[in-house]
């Protein structure tokens, strides 16, 4: 299962810590992290799946695989930007949010606006507007992220798979 880690690229002290924890917990649970691939929360939520023996997938925004944090496995270079947000988003079944900037903002609004569930772990918090529905479901640890992504995709998987029959 592929998850999608997202968040600020300077995050604070904690932050970086509650990544890396989710990335471990993914790992620890067979998912594959997936993220933009650069520093911050992507590095800490690859080295957090690294350090328990996991896979990872960084979305890159250029064109240099040398670019990707070290805990990168498999770097993807999209050359669009900020535009793979989009990419890192729709990879993942599921994505959680930690801490984060705009680009973090950005891929929230991008994983609702396509119904991938999304976790919030000290990360935006949303006023909905004319009638759009907020679903960023919130964690109070890393490990709370973790199962309640896994839960969401697979509950995503089984409405997909019902809706295609």
């Amino acid at each position: 299962m592929l998850i999608s880690v997202i968040g600020g690229g300077a995050p604070s002290a904690r932050a970086y810590e509650l990544a890396e924890a989710v990335g471990r917990e993914l790992a620890q649970r067979g998912a594959v992290v997936v993220c933009g691939g650069l520093g911050g929360v992507m590095e800490a939520a690859c080295r957090g799946a690294k350090s328990a023996g996991g896979v990872t997938i960084g979305m890159m925004p250029g064109d240099d695989p040398r670019a990707a944090n070290p805990w990168v496995d498999y770097p993807v270079m999209t050359g669009m930007g900020y535009a793979r947000n989009v990419i890192v988003v729709k990879t993942g079944r599921a994505a959680i949010a930690v801490d984060g900037a705009y680009g973090t903002l950005s891929e929230i609004a991008h994983a609702l606006g396509d119904g991938t569930p999304v976790i919030g772990l000290e990360t935006w918090e949303l006023a909905s507007g004319d009638g759009y529905p907020l679903e960023i479901t919130r964690a109070d640890s890393p490990t709370d992220a973790v199962e309640k992504a896994i839960a969401a995709a697979h509950e995503r998987d089984a409405r997909e798979r019902a809706a295609a029959h």
